[in-house]
């Protein structure tokens, strides 16, 4: 029986195979791209700059959307250096009641929360300010949910009420970059 071919040239120069170059870490070996693929991996998922101009969602519950336009029109003069997107007819409000501009994407029912969920997970928003209502019971509170989830998950600011919000806002880190740090659940997962 012929010994494989990894134990076969141990101690030797790597070798190539299809002129790709290879190289062993402990006892087991990768080829250089793989390496590579590895670190570049490892560095994209450890940290995220958040740049100053930060790009915030906004999201209110219909008990809370005035709440939330009223807040917005307070703190206009922050908020205007930032990226705005909400989801339906919370970002139509703010939008027309403050001039701002806001993207909007769909009702949070209709798939909003998730399309804000899917922009956090592709490191678009940096920031969330949800200002929910505790005292309702929504139709898509899994879908809610699943939006925090992923907030902590990669570790954005969130505000769900205004005294945060006034926190968040008022910090020396919004007006700058700031390197938020990634956990890798890839590798707890075992993916």
């Amino acid at each position: 029986m012929r010994m494989p071919l990894h134990r076969r040239h141990r101690g030797r120069k790597p070798i190539k195979l299809r002129n790709i170059p290879f190289a062993s870490i402990g006892t087991v070996r990768y080829n250089i791209f793989e390496i590579q693929y590895m670190i570049l991996k490892e560095s994209m998922m450890n940290t995220h700059t958040i740049r100053a101009q930060k790009s915030i969602a906004l999201i209110a519950h219909d008990a809370r959307k005035q709440d939330l336009v009223n807040w917005v029109e307070k703190n206009e003069s922050v908020l205007k250096r930032h990226f705005l997107c909400g989801t339906g007819t919370t970002a139509k409000m703010v939008s027309e009641q403050t001039g701002l501009p806001v993207k909007a994407y769909r009702s949070g029912p209709l798939g909003g929360d998730q399309k804000v969920g899917s922009l956090i997970a592709d490191l678009a928003v940096d920031f969330l300010i949800f200002f929910w209502d505790p005292l309702t019971s929504q139709p898509h509170d899994p879908d809610v949910k699943a939006l925090l989830r992923i907030a902590v998950l990669y570790n954005i600011p969130v505000a769900m009420n205004q005294a945060t919000a006034d926190f968040l806002l008022s910090s020396s880190l919004m007006d700058r970059d700031y390197v938020r740090e990634l956990i890798d659940y890839e590798g707890r997962i075992g993916s």
